[in-house]
């Protein structure tokens, strides 16, 4: 897989750690801006603005992050979906199969439901 195919693949987990590292850099120069004064009246515009913008881009982040994590769970979830709709799912190698002996076994009836219930 090339560069480019895997940032396409990735674009929420890289702009994450890029938002995560904007948040930081912001973090420190605000630290800096503080740190250079020692009246509360010339603090606050750096208090305000960088951290507040460094409290922003680090939750953004985590949103891009946790949205990239969903996103792999419901492509899991995809998966198992389809293995399951086109009869078992089994993967080679996984179990008895038609190839193996013992693997023409013919699975059991499904008892039938009673009217009324949930399925």
């Amino acid at each position: 897989m090339d560069l480019v195919t895997r940032i396409r693949s990735q674009w929420d987990r890289l702009t994450a750690a890029l938002t995560a590292l904007a948040g930081a850099v912001t973090l420190v120069l605000g630290w800096r801006g503080v740190s250079g004064t020692p009246y509360p009246a010339e603090q606050l515009p750096y208090v305000v603005s960088a951290g507040l913008g460094s409290l922003f881009l680090l939750g953004l982040s985590s949103a891009l992050w946790l949205s990239a994590d969903l996103r792999d769970e419901w492509r899991k979830l995809d998966r198992i979906e389809q293995a399951l709709r086109t009869g078992g799912g089994a993967t080679p190698g996984a179990g008895p199969s038609a190839e193996t002996p013992g693997g023409d076994e013919t699975p059991a009836p499904a008892a039938p439901v009673p009217e009324g219930s949930l399925r």
